[in-house]
């Protein structure tokens, strides 16, 4: 046991008694100098670009930045344009006008009563009152489940029915059997009142409802393509330029108003726009290729456009100008890859923004020893599926972690910062501890750990001496003939 936890084991008896820090970005370990930049980035909305090898906790700081930006305050939406579909408008709401109008959409909903508190013809006519035995029961029913009767759903109402329906006609609402509109008196005057159908209850709306109906239905019609309650941090992976720059579905009518979809109930956001008054995330931006151009559009525009990306598509037509997409970068790459990122682009991130190498190792302290600690606790309680770990346990993850510290960097008395594979190590010691039915990882837990979590490739040497020998044992002769051939062709590599 080592002298360090002799001095915790009364406090710490396992790494559940370890607090893990409510600021995200105190869980990110060993990188004290990228950790204090993230936050002024994130305060003053400035560019990142973090440079390291994976599984050092990029991907930790840029989620934790966007804990420390404000909340969105902006909607964005596509609005039908009536003179030229194929070029709809842009809408930005204010968190106040969508608040606003999600008020007045439930101002219009109206008041939802039972059957019975219904007038007893309006609830007879809506189908849900016998009208021989009073019975009450769903308007579903063609028949009278007391009484066996047929129900009678009139469709007129009596010797004034045609002045209502002129009168309903004028707010919006005709007689049917799912509503009946009548009129009630109001102080000095009368009022249409319209009971409608709503599942087993009745829906009732009265003038003032009714008008606040009406301007909403004469607003054009539009699409939510980024609404205001989204998440601030967006993580992009540049799989496609759909993904990354948004796009619009394609409709094998053409967006013909009576046979398919309005072009603008075909945009579709991409990850710049998803990520407007947020944290754009782009792990191993290179992978991007050209790609990269666009983003540096969006970042110098503050917008980018909507349009189909396919040149079959009926949405190649499309086209939705001024899209917003005010975003901070967070960008990641290796060193090796620093020499592929665009010049205009890194030039962008350096003139509003800041670069940063991340660590690979830290000093091996007691003070880092506990931030260990505290990682393997992190780990624990973030996978969910394995139990804590005891003290002697946990000694053995970190000395793995100075052993993988000299292996990989040449680091004497440093623990590693690689810490995702150290991770996936803590994982399958909690995995083998539960296959044991251990109530907390052990030594032993982690010493088996140690010698099963290994890469394939060292198991590959290690069984068959080489990774040729290996490959040669493995195939056929033509395979092997083709090996050989191209052993010395870089492009098969």
């Amino acid at each position: 046991m080592g002298t360090f936890y002799v001095d915790f084991y009364n406090e710490y008896p396992d790494t559940s008694y370890i607090k893990i820090p409510t600021n995200p970005l105190d869980r990110v370990i060993g990188q004290d100098d990228a950790v204090k930049i993230a936050m002024v980035a994130a305060k003053q909305k400035r560019h990142l670009l973090l440079v390291g090898p994976p599984g050092v906790g990029k991907s930790m700081i840029a989620q934790a930045m966007s804990f420390y930006i404000e909340r969105p305050t902006e909607e964005i939406r596509v609005v039908h344009n009536p003179q030229y579909p194929e070029r709809p408008f842009v809408e930005i709401k204010t968190r106040e006008e969508v608040m606003a109008e999600r008020e007045e959409e439930t101002s219009t909903s109206g008041l939802i009563i039972d059957p019975k508190e219904a007038p007893t013809s309006v609830a007879e006519r809506l189908g849900y009152r016998c009208s021989k035995c009073g019975f009450y029961s769903s308007p579903s029913d063609a028949v009278c489940p007391n009484c066996n009767s047929p129900k009678v759903q009139m469709g007129t109402q009596g010797p004034f029915g045609d002045v209502f329906n002129v009168i309903g006609a004028a707010f919006g609402v005709q007689n049917n059997l799912d509503k009946v509109t009548l009129t009630r008196r109001n102080g000095d005057h009368d009022e249409i009142i319209v009971y409608e159908r709503y599942n087993d209850k009745i829906r009732v709306l009265d003038e003032k409802t009714l008008e606040r109906r009406r301007r909403l239905e004469k607003k054009s019609p539009s699409k939510t393509i980024v609404p205001i309650d989204r998440n601030p941090f967006v993580l992009a992976t540049g799989a496609s330029e759909t993904e990354l720059l948004g796009d619009v579905r394609h409709d094998p009518y053409g967006g013909h108003p009576q046979l398919g979809t309005l072009p603008y109930e075909r945009v579709i956001a991409g990850a710049v726009h998803e990520a407007h008054q947020g944290v754009l995330f782009i792990d191993e931006i290179t992978h991007l290729g050209n790609l990269q151009r666009y983003i540096l559009t969006a970042m110098q525009e503050k917008s980018f456009p909507i349009t189909g990306r396919n040149p079959q598509s009926a949405g190649a037509s499309v086209r939705v100008d001024k899209v917003p997409a005010d975003f901070i970068l967070v960008a990641a790459c290796n060193i090796n890859d620093l020499p592929y990122i665009l010049s205009p682009l890194r030039s962008r991130i350096v003139g509003n923004g800041y670069e940063v190498l991340m660590k690979t190792t830290m000093k091996d302290t007691d003070e880092n020893r506990m931030k260990y600690l505290q990682f393997i606790s992190q780990e624990i309680t973030m996978d969910g599926k394995i139990p804590h770990m005891t003290m002697e346990a946990a000694e053995l993850i970190i000395e793995e972690g100075k052993k993988r510290a000299k292996m990989i960097d040449k680091k004497n008395n440093e623990l590693t910062l690689r810490l995702r594979e150290l991770g996936g190590l803590i994982r399958a010691a909690g995995d083998i501890a539960v296959f044991k039915g251990n109530k907390l990882i052990e030594k032993e837990d982690v010493e088996e750990a140690v010698k099963l979590y290994v890469p394939v490739e060292e198991k590959i040497t290690k069984e068959y001496g080489s990774m040729a020998a290996a490959y040669s044992s493995e195939n056929t002769t033509s395979q092997k003939d083709f090996y050989n051939y191209n052993l010395d062709d870089r492009s098969y590599e």
